[in-house]
């Protein structure tokens, strides 16, 4: 993987700009419009997993044969992609395309000035936009400006034991009333009712939160762009999130890797989690399998056993509310645009299927079909081979049922700022964390939730009059 040991002056200016201190990218990019054409590109990926990696490479290796066209593949992490494209703009050697970007960072490179947005408006226009999902699309653009190509998204789960809700007479825990009941009728010696993150220094706590704050109505800014997050709705969500965590929780500081790892060995009933958690719950992955004492015996006891809630409703919510992550193929403002669309263009038509099958249960597409075929890559998608070591078509291992619900959430999905405009914030807030810093707090009993929701609240005001 290529790095940038040595930063400038303006690449050290552009770091702290990227970590939401005040200073706008516009300045720390070098002023280039498009390479000149020399049929070579540098793609970026964030899928950086060694499988993942050699599925990319084989599609790479296909469509240079096919186009002539020679391509650059580069993994990185997305912990280190903000810094990495501050470097390589300060550096005049920004990448011409990069896959798997997240909204937040591509909302960051679109404020900044950053992104060839006519050449992804381009592509999807020769996709055809009927053949994408409309949600994606209008989260991925502002105001009619397409910002990247929508690729594939992943869904945030409550996953829940339905052998226990049963024994128990509780119904599904989809709304605030019935999953706080459920946690406290499950929380019970020597098992939790619920496991949540709580860990100040990961986003993960902020998804999390998000996905329970948007039942509630709970949002980041209003209309006008004002924060929101001291208001009446989400201090009831965040008061519903500490019963959750520090009532019937484990106890200390909970991690993405920490709750995964209680859920799986049966000391707790319910666990929020992504929908990449689907093929570890299968039993299909050998570096994360189920522990509980049914499943030494059977991989797949956890899988058959568990029920999933997609969208959640909370008491002051309009509507049941989905949180999830769409991520893009950018074509950056430098790219040498011939070369970048004709290998966006195939990596969302010829390669789309092996791009989605390499994990499918946190890639769910986002084009739905073709103009021939309008739900060729539904159909491919729930035939996808999900695991590692063991891998198993996704309707062989759950229901079409939560295959429909995990595709329809797509449609569902909602997110704190995107549709206001704010997406440059979101970025800003998943670098500073002022959401998972109060949260950490207060399930730690520091603070209570209505100070936690108070600092949040100020934390993301300050940061978002540093990005003005």
């Amino acid at each position: 993987m290529r790095t940038w040991i040595e930063r400038s002056k303006t690449a050290a200016a552009c770091l702290l700009a990227m970590a939401g201190l005040g200073a706008t990218l516009a300045s720390c990019s070098t002023g280039r419009g498009p390479a000149v054409p020399d049929n070579r590109i540098t793609v970026w990926t964030q899928e950086n997993l060694p499988p993942r990696m050699a599925v990319t490479n084989k599609l790479v290796d296909r469509f240079e044969k096919e186009t002539g066209i020679e391509v650059e593949l580069v993994g990185v992490d997305e912990g280190q992609l903000p810094q990495l494209i501050m470097s390589a703009a300060a550096a005049g050697e920004l990448p011409d395309v990069i896959g798997a970007v997240p909204m937040g960072q591509v909302w960051q490179m679109y404020s900044n000035g950053l992104l060839n947005t006519h050449v992804s408006k381009e592509i999807v226009r020769s996709l055809s936009p009927r053949t994408f999902d409309a949600n994606a699309l209008r989260m991925t653009e502002d105001a009619g400006t397409r910002l990247a190509v929508p690729s594939d998204a992943w869904l945030q789960l409550l996953v829940y034991r339905k052998d226990h809700l049963r024994q128990a007479g509780l119904p599904v825990p989809d709304t605030y009333a019935t999953l706080l009941d459920a946690a406290a009728a499950l929380d019970r010696k020597g098992r939790n009712g619920i496991t949540v993150a709580t860990d100040p220094a990961d986003v993960f706590t902020q998804q999390s939160f998000e996905n329970l704050a948007l039942a509630n109505g709970c949002r980041l800014v209003d209309e006008g762009g004002d924060v929101q997050l001291d208001s009446p709705v989400c201090r009831k969500a965040f008061t519903t999130y500490d019963r959750l965590g520090r009532g019937h929780g484990p106890a200390g500081t909970q991690s993405v890797d920490s709750t995964r790892a209680t859920y799986f060995s049966g000391k707790a009933s319910m666990v929020v989690w992504s929908s990449f958690l689907l093929d570890e719950l299968a039993g299909l992955r050998n570096d994360a399998l189920p522990s509980c004492p049914a499943c030494k015996h059977d991989k797949e006891f956890l899988s058959r056993n568990s029920g999933i809630v997609t969208a959640m409703s909370g008491p002051d919510g309009s509507e049941p509310a989905q949180f999830g992550e769409i991520t893009s193929w950018a074509v950056t403002k430098t790219a040498e645009t011939a070369a970048s669309r004709k290998f966006v263009t195939y990596m969302m038509t010829k390669g789309y299927e092996e791009w989605f099958g390499m994990a499918p249960e946190g890639k769910i597409p986002v084009r739905l079909g073709t103009a021939e075929d309008p739900r060729r890559y539904q159909r491919a998608w729930r035939a996808s081979e999900a695991g590692v070591e063991t891998r198993k078509p996704m309707n062989e291992v759950y229901s079409d049922a939560l295959l429909d619900q995990l595709m329809g959430g797509v449609a569902k999905m909602k997110r704190w700022g995107i549709t206001e405009g704010q997406g440059a914030l979101v970025g800003a807030t998943n670098g500073e964390l002022p959401v998972p810093k109060a949260i950490g707090a207060m399930t730690s009993g520091q603070i209570t939730p209505e100070q936690a929701a108070r600092e949040a609240a100020d934390e993301v005001s300050a940061l978002q009059k540093s990005l003005r």
